[in-house]
């Protein structure tokens, strides 16, 4: 399947799955993560969910559980390079919606974290394939903040769906997932 078909395939299985279907699938998200075996994280890069995405906050809940003295960065979107930073966030940061309805922390003296500090990158997806590689919303955000962090950052994706055999229009510019998780079970590539 090309990206821009499982763009619009994956957007309007979206549309049709209720918020009471997106509650459970949360959960049963939430169970699959709690089973996979992570290292001691120290700097958690993760996004604020939009309405139809996987809620991250109870996957960011567990984490703190794990660790209470864990960081927790959000990306901030530069729309005109199409680049994102990691920014620094606390229970109390408060979010805004950018210009794509995307939630971001509050950037006014907010730290930025370089990349090389991060220990796990949890991603949003429209969907996966079976390789590993995801399709995301097309600005390529990700793969360039991707690029930068260290190849033993383990990156997670989180998808209600799941994956398709295989996209058939990667570049050298996409990054795989080391997991993605679904409601139904943990994919590891």
């Amino acid at each position: 399947m090309l990206k821009s078909e499982a763009r619009k395939v994956f957007s309007a299985k979206r549309k049709t799955t209720t918020a009471q279907q997106r509650l459970k699938w949360d959960d049963l998200i939430l169970i699959q993560f709690q089973s996979l075996s992570l290292p001691d994280i120290d700097m958690l890069f993760t996004y604020a969910a939009m309405e139809m995405e996987v809620n991250t906050d109870p996957i960011v809940d567990y984490l703190h559980f794990r660790n209470p003295a864990i960081q927790v960065a959000y990306p901030v979107c530069e729309f005109d390079k199409y680049t994102m930073q990691a920014v620094l966030a606390t229970p109390d940061t408060p979010f805004i919606k950018n210009q794509y309805g995307t939630p971001e922390p509050e950037t006014a003296g907010a730290s930025i974290i370089p990349p090389e500090a991060i220990d796990l990158v949890i991603l949003p997806l429209l969907c996966f394939d079976k390789l590993g590689y995801r399709v995301g919303y097309g600005k390529g955000f990700y793969d360039k903040f991707l690029e930068q962090i260290s190849d033993e950052v383990l990156k997670v994706g989180l998808s209600y769906y799941e994956p398709i055999d295989k996209i058939q229009d990667l570049n050298e510019f996409d990054v795989p997932l080391d997991y993605c998780i679904t409601p139904e079970r943990m994919y590891e590539f």
